[in-house]
């Protein structure tokens, strides 16, 4: 895993987005550690912060799409969420809307947010905007503490 993450942070800023992809969708991987060694490394915070806010948002955006498509083997067997969380997720969800797409940055619970959000079929343009926000904000906060240290 630390090659993976010296490779991403050797490739710049698409190895930042990459990574934020990644760290996006279902697989588990850690985006923070790429971004704190680019930042330290003096890649611009503001470029580090824009790759890693794209990349993350796209990864969040393929949860919402296999859960748009609505085949709930698929979200068991790729995703290895259970029917349980998503049904649990779009009863929380009901009534809330797009907007809750802010939240799908919390670790453990983000991708199921984003795939209830897909499965209800909730605006893309609304969804897309807030999951912008709340992962880049989050990842703002993550450059403001590695500029600090």
């Amino acid at each position: 895993m630390d090659a993976l993450i010296e490779t991403l942070v050797a490739w710049g800023l698409p190895g930042m987005f990459l990574s934020a992809m990644l760290a996006g969708s279902v697989v588990p991987f850690s985006s923070e550690l790429v971004l704190a060694g680019l930042v330290k490394l003096g890649v611009a915070p503001m470029a580090c912060l824009l790759a890693a806010g794209l990349g993350n948002t796209a990864g969040g955006l393929t949860c919402y799409y296999v859960g748009r498509m609505g085949k709930i083997d698929w979200m068991k067997k790729y995703l290895k969420v259970s029917e349980e969380k998503i049904e649990r997720a779009v009863k929380f969800l009901q009534g809330k809307g797009a907007m809750m797409g802010f939240f799908a940055f919390l670790p453990g619970v983000g991708e199921v947010i984003a795939i209830a959000l897909g499965f209800m079929r909730s605006n893309v343009a609304l969804t897309t905007a807030a999951m912008f926000i709340g992962k880049t904000l989050r990842y703002a906060i993550i450059v403001y503490l590695v500029m600090k240290i």
